[in-house]
């Protein structure tokens, strides 16, 4: 097949972004698949039945190829046309990276020497939607307060043994145990059983929480 009926002409000056920007994430994709398999330009141009020179121009986003072409590169490279495609226009992350020991601590009402929280993630906006906390107790001669709060909270032990109070009743908890609850209803731990205990608590507020 000849080189112009493979690809079209070098894409015009002037050419829209999004339409640019497409171009350099085919060519990036096409030619990370290609070096994955530590396959050539030559290589992957003769299976395609393009020459070298427009499959680097494609690579490059110097050329725009048409949809028969990346069809036929894209078996060339042993995958999907859709493969090509399958990150585009992916809306960018703003994931909220907390590493070990730098979640911020935070004092609770009650909370004296030896039973700490970690805020593990920070709300951006005015209102909060949850908070994860890590806490760790390690005084168990400690008298914990009870906790109200809007919202559900969840509870998963880590590490040690509590019993924990919610409302009237009490949770005996170990490693791997979980326990849910309305955050309105009086809640805290009660005793203790075996130090240090570190357990993961998430708060997930309503959206007419006051807080």
């Amino acid at each position: 097949m000849a080189e112009g009926d493979a690809a079209h002409d070098d894409h015009p000056r002037g050419a829209p972004d999004d339409d640019r920007a497409l171009e350099r994430h085919l060519g990036n994709v096409i030619r990370e698949l290609r070096q994955r398999d530590h396959l050539t330009i030559a290589e992957v141009a003769t299976q395609a039945g393009i020459s070298r020179g427009m499959l680097s121009k494609i690579e490059t986003a110097q050329a725009s190829a048409s949809l028969d072409t990346l069809a036929r590169i894209a078996d060339a490279l042993g995958v999907s046309m859709a493969h090509l495609f399958r990150h585009y226009n992916t809306p960018k992350g703003g994931a909220q990276l907390v590493k070990a020991g730098e979640g911020m601590e935070v004092v609770r009402r009650g909370t004296k020497r030896g039973h700490t929280y970690h805020l593990l993630a920070y709300d951006q906006g005015p209102r909060k939607t949850f908070e994860p906390f890590l806490v760790t107790m390690d005084d168990a001669s400690e008298v914990f307060p009870t906790f109200e709060h809007p919202g559900t909270e969840f509870i998963h032990i880590l590490e040690g043994r509590i019993e924990y109070r919610h409302g009237q009743q009490t949770y005996a908890l170990g490693p791997g145990d979980s326990l849910t609850f309305r955050g309105d209803v009086p809640h805290g731990p009660e005793t203790l059983i075996e130090t240090p205990i570190r357990m993961l608590s998430i708060i997930v507020y309503g959206d007419d929480a006051d807080r």
